[in-house]
């Protein structure tokens, strides 16, 4: 597990490419997360990973991990290195959204 000082983004700052067989996913946390990165993965492809980062928009801010630019499928969200927290599925041209299991697997960072 990896963590990072990343400051806030902004409104507008993260682009998407949606469509045809291309999806995004959101993993949305709480501020105790921010800084970690966290895992997902399809079948058995590689993992790849993305930082949770305080997302300022206009009626606050909240925190996410954003994973852009996905092919279609079925994706593991990793806990830690062996536990899943979950699964998602993003479709093509659509945003998939998952909310980060705030107990039952242990202590998080």
């Amino acid at each position: 597990m990896h963590e990072h000082a990343y400051g806030p983004s902004e409104t507008g700052t993260v682009v998407l490419d949606l469509g045809g067989d291309t999806g995004a996913l959101i993993i949305y946390t709480g501020r105790d997360l921010h800084g970690r990165e966290i895992e997902i993965s399809r079948d058995d492809d590689r993992r790849v990973h993305s930082a949770v980062r305080e997302r300022r928009v206009r009626d606050g801010s909240f925190h996410s991990a954003v994973y852009p630019d996905l092919p279609s499928g079925i994706y593991t969200v990793w806990w830690d290195e062996h536990t899943p927290a979950g699964t998602i599925s993003v479709h093509g041209g659509a945003i998939a959204e998952f909310a980060w299991p705030s107990s039952g697997f242990g202590a998080a960072g």
